[in-house]
């Protein structure tokens, strides 16, 4: 007798109601789930757009939007294409204007996450898939104190959590959670697929603190809208290797689907040791000769020595000195510089150079109308080329809250450019 997995599925972005998603979907994991002949997949799906369709969003609202996504994108977070977001109105609104309709409209939040909790309850899924803005209703409801009915939380403890194309670490959307970063869940299992190439406002999530969060790199370039296709995550040659093969394995109790076991992320370190790290960045040379500065790189050289008399070891060090310090130069280094926390760590950023402050409009933004930025090499008041606070917060705020992560601004508006301020 076959076993029976039931699979609860939440769109993403845009109107789905005359679309096919729910049978590309079934389609989709009917073709890449192994061992039909043994597992029977049983499907249900939650549709919330007749709640959205309600929700009243401005023009001027949906403009914001945009910026307010763009500019908290980190690195290749998002990336400006032809098409991605062509037709203003309309089709902002089931876009970026779906996305801030989540964060900022408290009746909208409500509304979905009783929808979610609500099915979690009576379907009792074994897995739960959610593409896009999904992502942010279910993680939204999985995370509230509502989730804590005991239906509700002994549903969830037995089901695998499977996000896909989520903005769920895209720093606008950390900034508006709860505790302001991405915490745990209890669920059996969080599976992140990303994709480096989706252009709808994605991101990367690093929570260093659960060995139930894997998170699954599935890179697809193809033709269409923004590399965002829900059946593209779901038949990716790694979700079959490190997701869908292992479900099948543990349901049946068998091997003989070959390797894609999930490996927990290693959260512990040997005791006593302590990992130094640091990045140290200094322009004087900015393109624009009126904006050259003296002193910096001296800072630089002057931090590094001081930091090796702290017991930094030099290899550790990393120095990014004039046109190496573009934005995405930066960014690529402070992944290096955050990659692998645990407890004890220490790491250091210093930045010597020009900050800056990119005016902001609206009830919702930054309670002094001013987003604060670093000002890299190529800095020229786009999103692509400035370090704002949004992103400064992002690196920061998914940390062991043991380990010990320094940040030392030399430049103008430094005050204001952590989110504390």
């Amino acid at each position: 007798m076959a076993k029976k997995l039931k699979v609860l599925g939440v769109h993403g972005l845009g109107d789905h109601r005359n679309s096919t998603w729910k049978e590309d979907w079934t389609r989709a994991l009917q073709g890449v789930f192994p061992g039909q002949d043994r597992i029977d997949l049983e499907f249900t799906f939650v549709t919330y757009d007749p709640i959205f369709e309600n929700v009243e969003i401005s023009g001027w609202e949906t403009a914001q939007a945009i910026w307010k996504l763009t500019r908290s994108a980190a690195g290749s977070i998002f990336r400006r294409r032809k098409g991605v977001i062509g037709d203003v109105s309309d089709r902002i609104k089931w876009t970026a204007g779906y996305v801030v309709a989540w964060a900022e409209d408290e009746a909208f939040q409500e509304q979905t996450r009783a929808l979610i909790l609500d099915h979690v309850a009576e379907e009792q899924p074994d897995i739960i898939l959610a593409h896009s803005l999904g992502s942010l209703i279910t993680y939204n409801a999985f995370s509230h104190r509502d989730a804590q009915r005991s239906s509700i939380k002994s549903a969830l403890k037995k089901a695998r959590y499977v996000t896909l194309g989520s903005q769920i670490g895209n720093p606008f959307v950390v900034r508006n959670l709860t505790p302001g970063r991405i915490a745990p869940l209890d669920v059996k299992q969080w599976f992140h697929l990303f994709n480096k190439e989706d252009d709808v406002f994605t991101a990367p999530i690093q929570i260093w603190d659960a060995d139930n969060f894997l998170q699954v790199h599935t890179t697809f370039d193809i033709d269409g809208f923004a590399d965002h296709d829900a059946t593209e995550y779901l038949t990716h040659g790694n979700t079959v290797a490190d997701v869908w093969r292992p479900i099948a394995e543990s349901t049946i109790n068998a091997r003989r689907f070959g390797p894609g076991k999930v490996v927990k992320r290693r959260v512990g370190k040997a005791p006593g040791r302590s990992q130094k790290r640091a990045l140290l960045v200094g322009i004087n040379n900015y393109p624009n000769e009126s904006d050259r500065l003296e002193g910096c790189i001296n800072d630089v050289y002057r931090m590094s020595a001081v930091l090796q008399e702290c017991g930094f070891p030099a290899e550790s060090i990393r120095l990014c000195l004039d046109d190496r310090a573009t934005a995405s130069g930066i960014l690529s280094r402070l992944e290096w510089l955050l990659d692998d926390p645990h407890a004890a760590d220490e790491r250091v950023f210093f930045f010597s150079g020009h900050g800056a402050r990119i005016p902001e409009y609206g009830v919702n933004n930054e309670s002094d109308r001013m987003t604060e930025t670093l000002v890299p090499y190529d800095f020229d008041w786009s999103p692509e080329t400035a370090i704002t606070d949004d992103q400064i917060h992002a690196l920061y705020s998914q940390l062991p809250y043991d380990m010990q992560f320094a940040m030392i601004f030399d430049c103008c508006h430094s005050g204001g450019i952590h989110r504390d301020g």
